[in-house]
């Protein structure tokens, strides 16, 4: 074997899956950086409305075995993915997630913004919500925060009712974290407001070699908001 064939066998296929209502380009950052490290492919999540569900479609089109990253939403199908085929998975990195259970708070504002969203509001929705998921310093950022509003304007709201519906039945993953025996990046903004810091040092704590990471001056999106920062943090997990 050459060394460039060397090379190329300990690349390793890297499969992304994105948070509610967001489209590849929530990871377009990412994907140049990643793909040093081995094929990429960001997963559908468009086409079921239950997390056991959108995981095992995920597993059927992925490679015998890769690398998983999801972010919020993709956190919680890539959980699934673990429970539903361990051996296939390398190596796992949470980003801005929770293994928790929907609150019945939040299942209750799910419910609501469902409603607008089927209502003819949709538009009204993301406008209202997209601000919420950046850091405080970035919510007047018109660039960012009109490219979070044009991929869940992309998706629709049909696939928004969907995805939220599967978010709100979603199980409690934390019985199931210290089964995870592979390198797993725990990753979060420092700032973010939907699944905080806490979160994210609850998983770490349960999952054997998981590793912390903070991430300054972002909020809940922080591919976007911080995207060096979050290169740094997943190059030196597919390293690891």
């Amino acid at each position: 074997m050459t060394t460039a064939d060397a090379s190329h066998a300990q690349r390793t296929p890297i499969v992304l899956i994105p948070g509610l209502v967001c489209t590849a380009d929530l990871f377009s950052p990412q994907i140049p950086a990643l793909w040093m490290h081995g094929p990429v492919t960001v997963a559908s999540t468009l086409n079921d409305d239950n997390i056991t569900g959108l995981a095992a479609a995920i597993l059927k089109d992925a490679p015998p075995r890769f690398a998983l990253a999801g972010l919020s939403m993709g956190g919680y199908i890539a959980l699934e993915i673990l429970r539903q085929a361990p051996e296939r998975v390398t190596r796992l990195a949470l980003l801005d997630t929770t293994a928790r259970p929907d609150a019945p708070e939040q299942t209750g504002l799910r419910r609501g913004l469902i409603d607008q969203a089927m209502g003819g509001a949709y538009g009204k929705v993301l406008a209202q919500t997209m601000p919420n998921l950046v850091h405080p310093s970035r919510r007047g950022d018109r660039d960012l925060i009109d490219r979070l509003i044009g991929m869940g304007r992309d998706l629709g709201p049909e696939v928004f009712a969907r995805q939220q519906t599967a978010i709100m039945g979603r199980i409690d993953s934390r019985p199931h974290l210290s089964a995870i025996n592979v390198p797993t990046l725990c990753l979060v903004g420092d700032r973010d407001a939907l699944t905080p810091p806490d979160r994210a040092e609850e998983m770490a704590a349960a999952i054997p070699h998981a590793r912390l990471v903070v991430i300054p001056g972002a909020g809940h999106v922080s591919t976007l908001e911080q995207p060096e920062a979050v290169n740094a943090a997943l190059t030196e997990w597919l390293r690891a």
